[in-house]
């Protein structure tokens, strides 16, 4: 969910403060929709199955685990 060109990274934040609010609201369909062919970083994805465990919501967890985490370079 994060790239480097710096326009990208603003809209990545807003994505992830979108995904952060969809999943505290339990909008299934709009997670699944946000993470849609995403990858992200090992400590967002921690991040945000924690909250989705914090409303105990089976199906956004099941998206959460499904995703692919980002490889650090090198």
């Amino acid at each position: 969910m994060t790239t480097e060109n710096p326009h990208q990274n603003e809209h990545s934040i807003a994505d992830f403060e979108a995904l952060k609010t969809a999943i505290a609201n339990g909008e299934t369909p709009l997670v699944k929709d946000i993470l849609a062919g995403q990858t992200m970083h090992k400590l967002e994805k921690d991040y945000l199955l924690e909250l989705a465990r914090l409303g105990n919501d089976r199906t956004i967890i099941k998206l959460l685990d499904a995703i692919p985490v980002k490889q650090k370079p090198g």
